[in-house]
């Protein structure tokens, strides 16, 4: 729509105002005395009063109609909008104008709404998934309380009567603690990187090493399945900004899944290196792989692929998530694909030290 400058439209109705008059006076001339020679003289001069008095009155009419069309009538509809949405209805509907000043306010206003509609659905959807995640560990903590709780009772009870049934009925208890434990962090990690978007500590750290301390971390459980970690180092420094803590978490929920998922005898491959202006790792193992869904909701907040699997390794179904939730934190993205000698690929970047995110 063609609109103008508030400044032409003032020029524009005071040159109606100046002009009607003028004309409406030339015409009450001209039926008095037959011609449009200013210079002689009408026999009365009531005609060419009420003649201007009409143009000036016609062009105030004008000029009250077109501001209240094009400018009043919009900043009451904004004004009236505005506490609309103060109301927290967003279902607004605004009127056009043809001045480019009040057109522009028009633009932003629907800008800002949307933008409003935008934040308001993702904060519904947010809560959907605050309650689904809460609904959910809530589930998965009381199995092992169940469990902790029967074992105890029967150490209290002297269901276990002999050192052997002692030990085990011991060592299920720390099996469930520490799951309740993974189960807890999972939660709390989780939370943190929903909650603090923006906010972590920003340092220089080597990726590198933080996956190394990762892989340090996840041996005893590859060492109990016989599974081969092996890191390819290129001999250069993989130097990024962030929290090395958040970093260190996001490569062990990767690896810890990587080893759950890899059968006894199988091996992880581990990759750092800079590309460009990023860091780039992969996590290739030998396992089975994702399947067409998984791949395409291994990302989920607590999706689970190969459910019962989960259900063994005690999983909550959250690291893959807050993986992708740090990764994205610090810049970069994390993909899950399959490679071609089979098994899973995970690969992600992140921007180097010296390239702003």
């Amino acid at each position: 729509m063609k609109t103008i400058r508030i400044r032409k439209f003032t020029i524009l109705c005071l040159f109606i105002i100046l002009t009607f008059p003028w004309i409406f006076y030339v015409g009450a001339h001209f039926l008095e005395t037959k011609s449009f020679n200013l210079g002689i003289q009408a026999d009365s001069k009531m005609t060419q009063i009420i003649a201007v008095i009409s143009g000036l009155l016609l062009s105030f009419l004008i000029v009250a109609y077109t501001m209240r069309r094009y400018i009043l009538i919009p900043l009451e509809k904004m004004s009236a909008s505005a506490r609309q949405i103060a109301e927290g209805d967003l279902d607004i509907q605004l009127p056009s104008s043809k001045i480019s000043e009040i057109a522009e306010v028009h633009d932003g206003f629907h800008v800002m709404v949307d933008s409003l509609k935008k934040s308001y659905q993702k904060q519904i959807e947010l809560e959907d998934e605050r309650r689904f995640v809460i609904a959910a560990v809530a589930h998965d903590l009381r199995t092992p309380l169940f469990a902790l709780r029967g074992y105890l009772e029967g150490l209290e009870q002297g269901i276990a009567d002999s050192p052997e049934k002692q030990a085990k009925y011991l060592q299920v208890c720390k099996e469930k603690s520490a799951q309740l434990d993974r189960l807890v962090e999972d939660l709390f990690t989780f939370t943190k990187t929903e909650l603090l978007e923006t906010e972590f500590k920003k340092n220089t750290v080597d990726l590198s090493i933080v996956l190394q301390r990762s892989i340090d971390s996840v041996s005893p459980l590859a060492h109990q399945k016989h599974v081969s970690i092996i890191m390819h180092q290129f001999g250069e420094e993989c130097v990024v900004i962030g929290d090395a803590h958040l970093l260190e978490r996001a490569m062990n929920n990767l690896l810890d899944n990587a080893v759950k998922f890899t059968p006894c005898h199988g091996k992880i491959f581990v990759e750092c290196y800079k590309n460009g202006n990023n860091v780039i790792f992969t996590i290739k193992d030998t396992g089975v792989g994702f399947s067409s869904d998984e791949l395409e909701r291994v990302f989920e907040p607590l999706y689970r692929g190969e459910v019962s699997r989960n259900r063994l390794t005690g999983g909550v179904g959250l690291g893959m998530t807050i993986s992708k939730k740090i990764i994205k934190q610090h810049g970069g993205d994390l993909v899950a694909a399959n490679h071609s000698d089979g098994g899973a690929l995970l690969s992600g970047s992140i921007p180097l030290a010296n390239s702003s995110f």
